[in-house]
């Protein structure tokens, strides 16, 4: 059963649900071409977010934004940010803290981009998570379909309380090993963060270590010390130009 969606920013985007690996949430699909699919920070699918997720259907992507927290189309603001983040840190198909854990949402979202994929067909999906979702589109690797993954400002665990929990990359020990082959086999993987962002902890050298040249790391110099969203509120353009180059690159194999 599919929809309209109501919310003016959204609405040209296509809602239906998708349930699997027992959930259900929204999803929010725009576009033709080759599939991606973008989940959204906190708050949620803000207008932000859903600018990004125009731009990657502008250059010839089909997108699918699941909607994960929040409310899809709502404009940010501090007490709307504080609203997402608690019913975030209450709902158990994330996990917050604990370290070597890969978030129970993994298997729905690697359900979706294996559907995504069977429908489509081609070399693959890609797929871009950011904040709190940042490592999301890693943990996706352990479904195949996943050929381009965009990790963007990575910051789960929370990184407060200790360098394990910064360094931590929400992934389960098979997880990690899964991951750690694909990438040997040739999966490269873009990560995006503003320098300063106290967020991200450690993770990107975690990264290094664990995909080896497989690799590619964005880090553009801090301007404020609220620089965290690198493709939404405090947007980089020349890194949104980079992040749609690699998606062309590994889903579509020209330049």
């Amino acid at each position: 059963m599919t929809a309209t969606a109501n919310s003016a920013v959204l609405s040209e985007w296509v809602k239906s649900t998708f349930t699997a690996a027992g959930y259900t949430r929204d999803v929010y699909r725009r576009g033709s071409g080759p599939g991606v699919i973008i989940v959204h920070e906190i708050p949620g699918v803000t207008p932000k977010v859903t600018s990004f997720a125009n731009d990657v259907v502008a250059a010839g992507f089909t997108v699918l934004m699941p909607s994960l927290v929040g409310k899809p189309g709502r404009e940010v603001s501090t007490g709307y940010l504080a609203k997402s983040a608690l019913q975030l840190c209450v709902a158990r198909e994330f996990t917050h803290w604990a370290l070597n854990q890969t978030s129970p949402i993994i298997g729905w979202l690697r359900a979706l981009a294996r559907e995504l994929h069977d429908e489509l067909g081609g070399n693959g999906v890609g797929a871009i998570g950011m904040c709190f979702s940042g490592g999301f589109a890693l943990a996706m690797m352990g479904e195949e379909a996943v050929v381009a993954p965009v990790l963007s400002q990575p910051s789960l665990p929370l990184s407060v309380g200790g360098a394990a929990r910064a360094a931590d990359l929400n992934l389960s020990p098979a997880d990690a090993a899964v991951v750690a082959q694909r990438a040997a086999a040739g999966c490269q993987v873009l990560a995006l963060r503003f320098t300063e962002d106290k967020l991200v902890g450690t993770r990107f050298q975690t990264l290094r270590e664990l995909l080896g040249d497989a690799f590619i790391a964005v880090e553009i110099p801090s301007n404020a010390k609220n620089d965290h969203s690198v493709l939404t509120e405090q947007r980089h353009e020349p890194s949104v130009q980079r992040v749609l180059q690699f998606l062309r690159d590994r889903l579509v194999g020209v330049g």
